[in-house]
């Protein structure tokens, strides 16, 4: 049976379906001592840049020899991995020679990274002949990366230029595939392969341009609107930058869909012309929610920002009497104070007649209390009803809970 090493994203170690890590103290050197060889894996690595990448911040009175006890515990650690009696050199093998490690992968050991680029490499190769053939290799590539190189290693410096490398290389991938289904008319492929990209690289702006431009094609115009106000303000409060060439492009695309829908006359004009980005919280419908909901929690736990989610129960004194009409009534009036009250960049939808969920992006702890406030304060003045009638609940959105 081979063994299975993921590497694109989180790193694991496979037999079958069962992972062969565990996490603790003194076994995570010895994981990152094998993720740098797998990493320079087939090539000849002086002890000196092994220690000076790894462990250039411990102090050792003796670091070849530190370095000698490590891979003597790492080749321990890998037979713990393999079948009793197993030949070793099938799946792993470190020589040294000349003053030189050597890290070399056996044939019963297949890496992630590996099958990624040859099937990649295949997918080119059946391009131009069965177009069919290679769509099926370029998404088996892309299945295979599921995040950043080695992702939980964010601060390794040496690790960088081969993440970027990969990167590079997924994207390249990504908009290969979405340009073969474009000759194919297959707009909803692009849709999904463009929402699963982005929770993958959230801020790659590519992608983003990409969605908008399919939801185009497909009529979804309120939908592209939608997700330009909500990218382009999340690369304004998350990196600092303004809209791209790129993203004013796809804007003054969106309006010209407005225009195209709409009755032309010198008023309406007048306004299209005035008319900016929309300002406030974003309302949608819940399917788009959850799929921002899905790239805000995995850029939450990876990058470590700090975001919230909220639960908006709509209570009433009289709950079975109350008319179907009526509670129409109290919601549309919550969904105009949310999107008054709330910060350009903050997504709310309706859960149902009584309840509505918000995705604060960036809101930290000691700031909750202060927007619950604002939501009651904005909420009894236009529904000149007291703000007690009104449950707000919060919850971190890198919490294992889920309100959706």
């Amino acid at each position: 049976m081979n063994l299975h090493i993921k590497t694109l994203g989180d790193f694991d170690i496979y037999f079958g379906d069962e992972s062969l890590l565990k996490e603790s103290k003194r076994s995570y050197k010895l994981y990152k001592l094998l993720q740098y060889f797998l990493t320079f894996r087939n090539r000849k690595l002086l002890p000196e840049v092994i220690i000076d990448n790894l462990w250039q911040d411990q102090d050792s009175i003796d670091p070849k020899n530190m370095l000698r006890t490590q891979i003597f515990r790492l080749r321990q650690l890998i037979k713990k991995f393999l079948p009793k009696d197993a030949d070793v050199s099938k799946y792993f093998n470190i020589t040294f020679a000349n003053g030189y490690y050597c890290f070399e992968v056996g044939e019963y050991t297949a890496l992630d990274i590996v099958e990624f680029e040859e099937f990649i490499k295949k997918a080119e190769e059946k391009e131009t002949e069965d177009v069919d053939e290679a769509i099926k290799l370029y998404r088996k590539a892309l299945v295979l990366y599921n995040g950043p190189y080695l992702s939980e290693n964010s601060y390794e410096v040496w690790l960088v230029p081969i993440r970027n490398h990969y990167r590079r290389l997924y994207i390249k991938t990504l908009l290969k595939l979405i340009e073969l289904y474009k000759k194919k008319d297959e707009y909803n492929r692009i849709i999904e392969l463009c929402e699963k990209a982005i929770i993958i690289e959230p801020y790659e702006e590519s992608i983003h341009i990409c969605l908008m431009e399919t939801m185009l094609k497909l009529g979804q115009i309120k939908s592209a609107m939608s997700h330009y106000e909500y990218i382009s303000s999340m690369l304004s409060k998350e990196m600092g930058i303004k809209s791209s060439l790129g993203l004013k492009e796809i804007y003054r695309k969106i309006r010209r869909y407005y225009d195209e829908q709409g009755e032309t006359d010198i008023s309406n004009i007048k306004n299209k012309l005035e008319e900016g980005p929309m300002e406030g919280a974003l309302f949608c419908d819940l399917d788009y929610f959850k799929f921002l909901y899905n790239v805000e929690k995995r850029r939450s736990i990876r990058d470590e920002n700090i975001g919230y989610m909220s639960l908006i129960t709509l209570k009433s004194d009289n709950k079975d009497k109350c008319k179907h009409d009526e509670l129409s009534k109290i919601s549309r009036t919550m969904l105009e104070v949310l999107e008054k009250s709330l910060r350009k960049g903050d997504v709310f939808t309706s859960w149902n007649d009584t309840q509505i969920i918000v995705m604060l992006t960036n809101a930290k702890r000691d700031g909750l209390g202060k927007i619950e406030d604002r939501i009651r304060n904005y909420y009894q003045r236009i529904a000149k009803t007291y703000s007690n009638d009104i449950s707000i609940k919060f919850l971190p959105l890198s919490s294992d809970r889920s309100i959706i």
